[in-house]
């Protein structure tokens, strides 16, 4: 039996798949919230960091992360929610590809933190230009989330399950 088969016989698979006919729904008005506050906060940082908003410091910015968090956290369980509630759509190059852009944007934040940037960021006041280490991290960022949303909203096009 696929994996895949597996999930989707909990108990959790079976409610989101439509054994709770609003689950799906909200859990979908959920994963837009996420991916909102996600794109929101970190969006707003990375094009500060890009040059956007000068006038700005960027280190108060970086108070914004907490949110593009929850809004991951979010995305993560509502996300697992709708491949335990339908696996077979999501057996697809489109599926394929949001879940390495999900994961090229982890490791993206995780070398913003890693390397030390952030602290570097603190210090970049009004009218002041990032590092260029800084800016190559924000472009990636806003690069590698908005292919997550392109991918998610590909899914129905490479699935007949939606």
């Amino acid at each position: 039996m696929h994996y895949s088969n597996l999930l989707h016989r909990t108990s959790f698979g079976l409610a989101v798949g439509g054994g709770v006919p609003w689950l799906w729904p909200a859990f979908e008005t959920l994963h837009f919230i996420g991916m909102a506050l996600l794109i929101g906060s970190a969006g707003a940082l990375d094009l500060r960091v890009l040059g956007a908003g000068k006038a700005l410091p960027v280190g108060p910015m970086q108070s914004l992360a907490p949110w593009g968090l929850l809004g991951f956290a979010i995305n993560l369980v509502t996300g697992v929610g709708f491949y335990a509630g339908k696996p077979e759509a999501y057996q697809n190059g489109a599926f394929a590809m949001k879940v390495l852009f999900i994961l090229l944007g982890a490791a993206n934040v995780l070398v913003f933190y890693v390397s030390g940037l952030r602290r570097r960021l603190d210090a970049v006041g009004p009218g002041e230009t990032a590092p260029v280490a800084a800016k190559i991290i924000a472009a990636s960022s806003l690069f590698l989330w908005f292919g997550v949303m392109f991918w998610g909203r590909m899914l129905p096009s490479f699935s007949e399950s939606f």
